[in-house]
């Protein structure tokens, strides 16, 4: 495995700016590191008039590499026209360590935080339900589908939304497994619902616009089961913020 990086054209210039290349994204003096867990390191690089998010993963020697992975997701999103990260650059050095740069979404703010400093949810029912269900009809599932990856255009809630960390963004299956994926994409969203001072009757309605748009059946039978996977997911949650307590970090 040799170093290798691979850059989108209109930024070819700010990483010569900046003076990255594969290695170096991994030894710059300005990349600031916030958050350090078993898998991967994210942080910051401000220059060039804008700031950079990257994802440090460390060493494997398995193809894709988890920048790969994560590269080919937003990629996936953005051919679907499902708004998301722009990406700058991914790629991979000798030692099988690898990484994925995008751009700063300037203004926009994770949606847990934005209802935790008192937005009300229903600014955002909407545009987040129909972002969910334009997923789904795609046929793509997320498989970290929290309120904490929706991110708010502070100026315009209920119009600018976009979905963020695309690195287990997949084509859904053919049935009976791509409904298996779909209620956990949706147990996700409703778990993190259920963490934040959002009213029942808010809850539910995001469910019926989901269902709406998707012209689904049997909504009921199908909330039953997104409910108590639910359930299941606040169960590994305890046990994973436990062992893991760096990972509720926010950006900042």
């Amino acid at each position: 495995m040799t170093n290798d990086l691979r850059v989108a054209a209109n930024y070819q210039p700010v990483l010569r700016e900046l003076g990255l290349d594969a290695q170096s994204v991994f030894t710059h003096p300005q990349i600031k590191v916030w958050r350090s867990i078993p898998e991967r390191e994210n942080c910051t690089l401000d220059g060039a008039g804008l700031r950079l998010h990257i994802k440090r993963y460390h060493a494997q020697s398995r193809r894709p590499t988890p920048a790969d992975r994560e590269a080919q997701g937003i990629r996936l999103l953005a051919e679907r026209q499902i708004p998301t990260l722009e990406l700058v650059a991914w790629g991979t050095i000798d030692d099988g360590r690898s990484f994925v740069i995008t751009r700063d979404l300037a203004g926009c703010v994770a949606a847990d935080k934005l209802i935790e400093a008192g937005l009300d949810f229903s600014a955002i029912l909407n545009a987040t339900a129909d972002l969910a269900a334009r997923l789904h009809n795609q046929a793509l599932h997320h498989r970290d589908l929290y309120l904490c990856h929706f991110f708010v255009n502070q100026s315009d809630p209920s119009q600018e939304i976009r979905l963020i960390d695309a690195a287990r963004v997949r084509q859904l299956p053919r049935w009976p497994l791509r409904q298996r994926w779909i209620i956990k994409d949706l147990a996700q969203f409703w778990y993190s619902m259920l963490q934040l001072p959002i009213p029942a009757e808010q809850r539910a309605m995001w469910f019926d616009r989901y269902t709406q748009q998707r012209c689904l059946r049997n909504a009921a039978g199908l909330l039953t089961r997104v409910q108590r996977k639910a359930r299941r997911i606040a169960r590994h949650d305890v046990h994973l913020n436990a062992r893991q307590p760096q990972r509720n970090i926010s950006i900042p």
